[in-house]
């Protein structure tokens, strides 16, 4: 069979997970940097597949193995409210309170992972979904992005969702570029430093 995408399945989440760690660097490989392995997918993308499955695409290489995927939610504020009271005592047992202020990179993250509030920002309330968005390095640069793109736009236009926005480390140009080249625009959100946040509406690209 040749390369496709498709819906997530439930037997996709642990291929999600490696996906996630293996590009959670700026773009480039995390394992290793974290006490789990596991860690940046409990944040940034097993809780989307899981709470709103609906949403989540991903590259299958032809396979039946997932090897990038696009997943987010429709409504960000509706999402970060679940995320507390359904992933976080899902995910109880797995990772201890974080140290405040943060030591390890482990607290930075799991600073993260114990304050979901902070995906909502009235800056970004014309923009109430957002994305996540990863392929595995031999998968860039062919256009599947721009495909994975597309489904999740066209899921959010089919579900009435007007704009979406992502945020993302302002040292990965490559992203950036590509995010330009799809109608991404910047948006000023005060005090976020360390994310640039981007948004575009759902029309079709």
């Amino acid at each position: 069979m040749q390369p496709a995408i498709r819906a997530y399945r439930p037997e996709d989440l642990d291929t999600v997970y490696d996906i996630c760690v293996r590009t959670a660097d700026a773009g480039g490989d995390a394992r290793g940097q974290y006490s789990s392995d596991r860690l940046m997918g409990d944040i940034f993308a097993a809780p989307y597949v899981i709470l709103e499955p609906e949403h989540a695409h991903v590259l299958d290489d032809g396979t039946g193995t997932a090897v990038g995927y696009v997943l987010g939610t429709a409504d960000t504020a509706r999402f970060a409210q679940r995320y507390r009271e359904e992933w976080l005592p899902a995910t109880a047992d797995r990772y201890p309170l974080p140290q405040d202020p943060p030591v390890t990179p482990d607290d930075r993250m799991l600073a993260l992972h114990y304050h979901p509030e902070r995906m909502v920002s009235p800056e970004l309330a014309e923009y109430p979904a957002h994305l996540h968005i990863d392929l595995l390095p031999d998968w860039q640069g062919k256009g599947w992005g721009r495909g994975l793109i597309g489904a999740f736009l066209a899921g959010l236009r089919a579900a009435g969702v007007p704009r979406v926005h992502l945020g993302m480390v302002p040292t990965n140009t490559s992203a950036r570029a590509f995010y330009d080249r799809l109608g991404f625009v910047e948006l000023s959100v005060p005090g976020a430093t360390s994310v640039t946040f981007l948004g575009r509406d759902t029309s079709p690209l």
